[in-house]
């Protein structure tokens, strides 16, 4: 076959011209046999060399002692070897001119050195720009090329429209056994000298992919990260992706409240949302949402519309569609009447449908149906749910019905089974392959992947991002002032960059907190401003409502002998709703901006959420709408509404901040940033500047 090569930096590895399999050998199921007997049966025609002093011919082939004893440098060195030998054999790889390399093994050996084998493996190849797949790793499948490199055999078959990306070995072979029927699967293992990010763009440059896959542990390359998903963006290819082993970066940032609430799962969070990725949490949800999204990729106007065969399981779906938010299409007379005509007597004409009677034509009537549900304008997707077994002539009358009425449409229509271990895998694969028509297994993911289909035509029509362009100037001044920043340079810098705040003065004496509260007018705060005091409502170090002289002396006087003499006079403020917003420094991503419910409860509620800046006031807009905290800001229990807007604003502004002073800053915390019907004020901040830029 054509094996077709582009200009990539993998194209080597994943597209060789000439292959060595180094640690080749005639035992049976061995790694050494396998490979070679693969490119044989994938009629490889470039040179294949095994390497290996034991043997003067393995499998048909001319054995060769090393790789520097071959005719010419190959493309790919396959490294069939075990993992106290790698580190050699890659070495003479390198320097024979081998442009790729593929590492199965683990490299982990008792008795190593530091660094360790693995991270002098990435060394060596990095410094050699030798791409690599591994180590511990599985391989790929390019099924495009019809070139397959595993440490065991896989199926071949034709190729489809899905590259499928897993950091787990045991996930690429679920993956690329599955019905997703990849173009292109990769088990990329620890990235030593190619990371996922390097996967994905060949995918992208191939230009053969409707959907990218992604099974992630990590993400080792956060900025290439970012830019592969805007060049997907710009190519319209949907990624999907489930990223595992959430956590908490809290113990880097414990002194401050955001950095303890954003954690790395929120950033990633903020980051897929920012990039329309569609975020999974199972690999059924996965493996349904990528089939689903190669078809669904341009939804129009409109919800969901299903048919079924069973009142009890369409309620089932009402109920899970609640939960998931999932809408349904409100039809309107004229699709009513349509069905009304179809249906049995005692059958509602309306969606969800119910199409199962009498029994008498059931695939004529519920192909009809089906397709008066699609044509109706309100409708923008289809789901026929129908546990189908292939070998049961009522279910397979009913699938064909299905595919009967999504001819008749051009709007994405997908089969979803209830169970998800009904016999149907031939149907399911001829139906999703050889008819365009995805079958997605199980209720939740199926119904799941109609959510991320329908959440990403919502994205893709969000308006383009208005490109900021930091002031400078204003960051310099700011960045040296934020050396030594206690509460009252942050107030100032929230002043500078729009957040309202309240009148306020320093003082260390009797006389200036007499002076203070005179000019501010009273009631009054007290907090103590000693320097290395991160939460002072935890040390006694806020008193509020102090309505007069004697108040305000007898509680400086106390926090005076209890914590310092420096102290902060601010003017009360009046009521209102108590959120907080802030910006934390993410150690892989860099700036993320924080906002959601505030006061001494903030980190007990963790009703939070994160922003990668610079935000869209529309995601914004939308992401808060999701946080508790949105039904005390309209008003919960009979409360004064005060609406999301001023809280919105801050958050556009706090984006700036963090775009123009991430280098400067580690943590900044607005907590509590009291909204109101007047707008938001800034009752309290902390500043943890960032130490390397001193």
């Amino acid at each position: 076959m054509r094996r077709r090569r582009i200009a990539h930096r993998l194209q080597p590895l994943l597209v060789p011209s000439s292959v060595a399999v180094v640690g080749a050998t005639a035992r049976e199921h061995a790694t050494g046999r396998s490979v070679l007997e693969t490119f044989r049966d994938l009629d490889f025609d470039g040179p294949v060399y095994p390497v290996n002093p034991r043997y003067r011919e393995v499998a048909g082939h001319v054995c060769h002692p090393s790789l520097a004893d071959l005719p010419d440098p190959v493309d790919l060195a396959v490294m069939a070897v075990g993992d106290t030998r790698v580190e050699d054999q890659v070495t003479a790889a390198i320097e024979a001119g081998v442009r790729a390399v593929a590492i199965f093994g683990s490299c982990v050996v008792p008795g190593d050195r530091e660094p360790a084998l693995a991270e002098r493996l990435e060394a060596m190849l990095r410094e050699a720009d030798v791409p690599s797949i591994g180590v511990n790793c599985m391989g790929f499948c390019n099924y495009e090329a019809a070139i397959h490199v595993n440490s065991y055999r896989f199926p071949q078959f034709d190729p489809g429209r899905i590259t499928v990306l897993a950091q787990s070995g045991s996930v690429f072979g679920c993956l690329a056994g599955s019905r997703l029927k990849p173009n292109f699967a990769a088990s990329v293992g620890r990235e030593t000298s190619a990371t996922v990010v390097d996967y994905m763009d060949y995918a992208l440059e191939l230009g053969t992919a409707r959907v990218l896959t992604l099974f992630l542990e990590t993400i080792r390359d956060p900025q290439g990260f970012e830019a592969v998903l805007e060049k997907a963006q710009a190519r319209d290819v949907p990624v999907v992706a489930l990223k595992a082993g959430r956590s908490d970066m809290a113990a880097r940032m414990a002194v401050s409240h955001t950095g303890a609430l954003a954690g790395d799962d929120r950033t990633i969070d903020a980051v897929f949302r920012k990039h329309g990725v569609l975020r999974v949490s199972t690999i059924d949800e996965l493996i349904a949402t990528s089939l689903l999204l190669a078809r669904a990729r341009d939804v129009g106007d409109g919800a969901l519309a299903t048919i079924h065969d069973s009142g009890g399981e369409r309620e089932m779906i009402c109920d899970l569609a609640s939960d998931l938010g999932v809408p349904f299409a409100v039809i309107g007379e004229k699709t009513r009447a349509s069905l009304g005509e179809r249906l049995d007597y005692g059958l509602d004409a309306e969606n969800p449908c119910d199409a199962f009677g009498t029994g008498v034509d059931h695939d004529g009537v519920m192909r009809d149906c089906f397709a008066a549900l699609m044509d109706d304008p309100s409708t923008a997707l289809g789901a026929f749910f129908l546990d189908v077994s292939q070998h049961n002539g009522y279910s397979r009358a009913c699938a064909n019905a299905c595919l009967a009425a999504a001819s008749t449409t051009t709007k994405p229509v997908a089969l979803i089974t209830n169970h998800s271990g009904t016999d149907h895998h031939e149907l399911a694969w001829d139906f999703t392959h050889n008819h365009d028509l995805p079958v997605l297994d199980g209720s939740v993911p199926g119904l799941k992947a109609v959510s991320h289909a329908f959440w990403r035509r919502n994205w893709r029509r969000r308006p383009a991002a208005v490109p900021v362009r930091p002031d400078m100037e204003r960051a310099l001044y700011w960045g040296e002032r934020l050396r030594d920043a206690d509460e009252a340079t942050g107030l100032a810098l929230l002043e500078d960059y729009g957040v309202a705040t309240p009148r306020h003065a320093i003082i260390d004496s009797e006389e200036g907190a007499r002076k203070a509260a005179g000019e501010i007018g009273y009631p009054v705060v007290l907090k103590t401003a000693m320097p290395g005091i991160a939460h002072k409502s935890d040390v006694g170090g806020v008193v509020t409502g102090l309505a007069d002289d004697a108040g305000l002396i007898h509680a400086w006087r106390t926090m005076a002998r209890a914590l310092g003499p420096r102290c902060m006079v601010a003017a009360m403020a009046g009521d209102g709703i108590e959120a907080m917003v802030g910006m934390t420094r993410d150690p892989q991503f860099g700036p993320v901006v924080l906002a959601g419910a505030g006061g001494v409860l903030v980190e007990l509620l963790d009703d939070v959420t994160a922003y990668r800046p610079p935000v869209l006031r529309l995601e914004v807009e939308e992401t808060l709408a999701c946080l508790k905290l949105t039904r005390l800001l309209e008003g919960w229990r009979g409360g004064a509404a005060v609406g999301s807007g001023a809280l919105v604003d801050a958050v556009m502004k706090m984006s700036t901040l963090a775009l123009e002073l991430g280098p400067y800053l580690d943590a900044l915390d607005v907590n509590p940033l009291l909204i109101t019907d007047r707008g938001a004020i800034a009752l309290d901040v902390l500043v943890v500047p960032l130490s390397d830029s001193c």
